[in-house]
């Protein structure tokens, strides 16, 4: 899935979780020399290259 296809919900909880994955020591996945763990964690949501994905429950 591709950014413009998530809530702001679940994007929110994608960049969070990402960041504090960071800010944990994960290794980041971009080539930035920023510090700030939820600048990258929202340009890496930017990207593309978070490997995070959403389950759905589709029933309406």
């Amino acid at each position: 899935m591709t950014a413009e296809h998530y809530t702001r919900y679940e994007k929110a909880r994608i960049v969070g979780a990402r960041a504090l994955q960071i800010s944990m020591g994960a290794p980041v996945l971009i080539d930035d020399p920023s510090m700030n763990s939820l600048y990258l964690a929202k340009k890496e949501f930017e990207l593309g290259v978070i490997p995070i994905t959403v389950k759905r429950n589709n029933a309406n």
